[in-house]
């Protein structure tokens, strides 16, 4: 699930994820300039000098020592490109997912094919009970996303969003908090 500098890499079919980097902000802002991506999220593209600054934040990792933050981009391997991101904010046993294709790369199956292979890779070791994400909604794009990641609909709210959970039993009650 991880190394010790960051989260481990890991592929689907199609994708390869790998660790975020800072240098990863020119062809990412190309990527996420689209203002119809930020339709449910609110916001606006960032060009590549402010997506540098976050991409620095974010590979910093969380201050909360209790939290890890971890991010892919998500190359497309026949194209040789990046498509868009996946990410988890893990505290303790339970991880918090969101997942971001480009609108050039939507269309195609990406976001389903990354969100399963995240929840399997954040599953494989076997320490976290709990995968949740926030879906809009009126997002039924990314409802659909979720349900293919086997998580369900809780009817909690947060924002504004509805949650979608996904447990399963862990292998150890160890937290991977700490871990990275």
């Amino acid at each position: 699930m991880t190394t010790d500098t960051g989260p481990a890499p890991f592929s689907t079919a199609r994708l390869d994820a790998e660790p975020l980097r800072v240098a990863h902000a020119d062809e990412m802002a190309t990527v996420l300039d689209d203002p119809a991506l930020h339709t449910f999220t609110g916001g606006v593209p960032e060009d590549a000098e402010t997506l540098r600054a976050r991409y620095e934040r974010q590979t910093a990792g969380s201050p909360d020592p209790e939290e890890l933050w971890w991010n892919w981009v998500l190359r497309v391997r026949g194209e040789d490109r990046l498509a868009g991101y996946v990410q988890a904010t893990v505290r303790g046993t339970q991880a918090e997912v969101a997942w971001v294709i480009g609108a050039g790369w939507q269309g195609r199956g990406f976001a389903k094919e990354a969100a399963v292979g995240l929840v399997a890779h954040l599953g494989e070791a076997g320490l976290l009970r709990t995968v949740v994400a926030h879906i809009h909604p009126e997002h039924a794009a990314s409802a659909a996303v979720a349900a293919a990641a086997g998580l369900m609909p809780t009817g909690e709210w947060e924002d504004g969003e509805e949650r979608w959970r996904r447990d399963t039993p862990a292998s150890s009650g160890s937290s991977v908090a700490g871990r990275a």
